[in-house]
């Protein structure tokens, strides 16, 4: 679950559950935290060595070390954008919203409302983007009581049994 926006790499199509969103958010965090320790390694590799920082930042071994984990880090960043992009406009989608709403993100504070979004639960049934990852049913196709006191459009409640 967590590589399956991997696996849509780059469909902005249809619905992606809480989990998908998430665990992919989790290897996001994963991988920089990876990225941050090998970092934290050649540093530390140029200190226990006794280099001073100059020689460290004259020492082409180092140098080489830094500019392929540096490459690395933005070969994996961009390589994950799309993704990201993908599950964050599929995860809007489970909410019935449409991707557009992503530009939030721009203005002070349009971030947080995105970010409550991506963790409120998705409509229950079809919706215009598509099935219900989850399969469940819709408002219309349950039950008279839906939600919370709620009732399906165009169904009246039944009188209370004396």
């Amino acid at each position: 679950m967590m590589f399956e926006a991997l696996r849509k790499y780059a469909q902005f199509e249809g619905r992606a559950r809480r989990s998908e969103y998430w665990l992919f958010v989790l290897l996001q965090v994963l991988l920089m935290f990876g990225f941050m320790v090998l970092f934290a390694l050649v540093g530390g590799l140029a200190s226990v060595s006794g280099a001073s920082a100059e020689s460290a930042a004259n020492n082409p071994a180092m140098n080489a070390a830094v500019g392929l984990i540096c490459l690395l880090f933005i070969v994996v960043g961009l390589g994950l954008f799309i993704p990201s992009l993908a599950v964050s406009v599929r995860r809007l989608h489970d909410s019935d919203k449409s991707g557009w709403w992503l530009l939030l993100s721009f203005i002070p504070f349009g971030g947080f409302v995105v970010f409550i979004f991506t963790l409120l639960d998705g409509t229950p049934g079809p919706n215009r983007y598509g099935a219900d990852p989850k399969g469940r049913e819709g408002y219309g196709n349950g039950p008279a009581v839906v939600h919370h006191h709620h009732y399906a459009p165009g169904v009246e409640p039944a009188p209370p049994a004396v």
